[in-house]
């Protein structure tokens, strides 16, 4: 089975089709060499996403901007009778679950094995069909910088049982929905859905937690990659240990400005009933607490206006929002460094390199969850090498990740 080079570009941008394609053949072989030769072969893929904007706004019912990227996922298939899906991973042992049995395994909390359980289940629950399979992974989502390399899989296997066993029927929303599913019930992770409705979804969308229950998704159709930039993704090496307490003081802060309003999260409120009570507000919940709840409301409202940049073709509107985000996470968000550790400050040190070398083109913004990790930059074409040659001189090589946004979401590849 081969893949074609057009379907390749499409997932993977034009320089990546080479390598993509001997990608590709491995895995096939890699498969062969473990379940044998089999003449029902199909090929899947997820991808990878990035955060784009609305830093730290879904916990707060807000609003994100999210982006599939051309690492993904992908997998070798091979239906087979039976209710038993045989799952090897490159680097991983194989998982073979038994999907007959859909309980919640405590043994299996933080393994593939309760991933694929999970999503199997979710699909029973929605009266949808599963079937058992065979299948070889492997990933070149990167582990740790924020990509979500978890979600990629999670509607990897959804995407399979769609096209395996329900006619390719199951909607993307719903892929991501059963994915979010396994991942909080059967793996013990809670998350949110962004992750897991980028990687389904596919090329730019927004999402609208406003009612958590039914939250509002719209893909964005822009071509990215005909822009003048490319999106880098720096990883400034830092260490991310004993950072929950940093993470997890986030949406505390934010919802204790909420409740001072007799409300639960940030999204119930509006920014100027908090500028008309601020000093009774600061006395209760705390300075940081009100500039944290100041970039939710700011960052919320510009998610719309980066959406809508975008849809006019406006690529400079659009990068001098993700400016404006990086700011607004950095002065008031503060979540560039852990303030246990001051002395380390490797999101500082990649944002401040990189504004100096982009001087105003292009934008940067701390990545995801922040305090340690990654920075996103948008680096026009003529300064991709000088940035990343200056990246690798601080962090190491290999630091810097140029990244396709990728179109397509899970898919059956042909």
């Amino acid at each position: 089975m081969t893949v074609s080079e057009s379907t390749l570009e499409r997932l993977y941008g034009a320089n990546a089709v080479s390598m993509q394609k001997s990608r590709y053949e491995a895995a096939m072989k890699s498969f062969e060499e473990i379940y044998g030769k089999q003449d029902n072969i199909r090929l899947f893929s997820a991808p990878g996403r990035t955060e784009v904007g609305g830093n730290h706004t879904d916990h707060n019912r807000g609003c994100v901007m999210a982006a599939a990227v051309g690492l993904d996922v992908i997998a070798v298939v091979s239906p087979c009778e039976g209710n038993v899906v045989s799952v090897k991973s490159e680097g991983f042992p194989e998982d073979v679950v038994d999907i007959s049995d859909l309980s919640v395994k405590e043994n299996e909390k933080n393994s593939s094995a309760s991933l694929i359980r999970g999503v199997a289940a979710g699909f029973k629950n929605a009266g949808l069909k599963v079937c058992g399979f065979k299948a070889y992974t492997t990933s070149n989502v990167l582990k740790g910088s924020g990509l979500s390399s978890s979600a990629a899989f999670e509607v990897l296997i959804g995407t399979i049982f769609s096209y395996l066993c329900n006619e390719g029927s199951v909607s993307a929303v719903k892929i991501a929905q059963i994915a979010q599913y396994a991942e909080n019930v059967y793996f013990g992770k809670p998350s949110g859905l962004m992750d897991q409705m980028a990687s389904s979804v596919g090329g730019f969308i927004t999402i609208d937690f406003k009612d958590t229950e039914d939250p509002v998704i719209d893909s964005i159709s822009y071509d990215f990659a005909s822009s003048g930039y490319t999106l880098c993704i720096v990883d400034t090496k830092g260490n991310h240990a004993d950072l929950t307490p940093e993470y997890a003081a986030i949406p505390v802060e934010m919802r204790s400005v909420a409740k001072f309003f007799g409300k639960s999260e940030l999204r119930d409120i509006t920014k100027e009933q908090l500028l008309e009570n601020i000093a009774e507000v600061r006395r209760e919940c705390g300075d940081r607490a009100v500039a944290r709840a100041f970039h939710f409301f700011d960052d919320n409202e510009r998610v719309g206006k980066e959406a809508e940049a975008l849809r006019n073709g406006d690529i400079d509107g659009f990068l001098k929002l993700v400016s404006e985000s990086g700011n607004s996470s950095f002065k008031y968000l503060q979540n560039v460094f852990a303030v246990k550790n001051p002395s380390e400050q490797g999101l500082v040190m990649g944002l401040y390199i990189s504004e100096d070398l982009l001087r105003g083109r292009g934008a940067v913004r701390v990545h995801g969850g922040g305090f340690a990790g990654t920075i996103q930059a948008f680096v026009p074409h003529d300064l991709l090498d000088t940035y990343s040659e200056a990246m690798e001189k601080v962090f190491g090589k290999g630091s810097c990740y140029k990244l396709y946004i990728r179109p397509v979401g899970g898919t059956e590849i042909k």
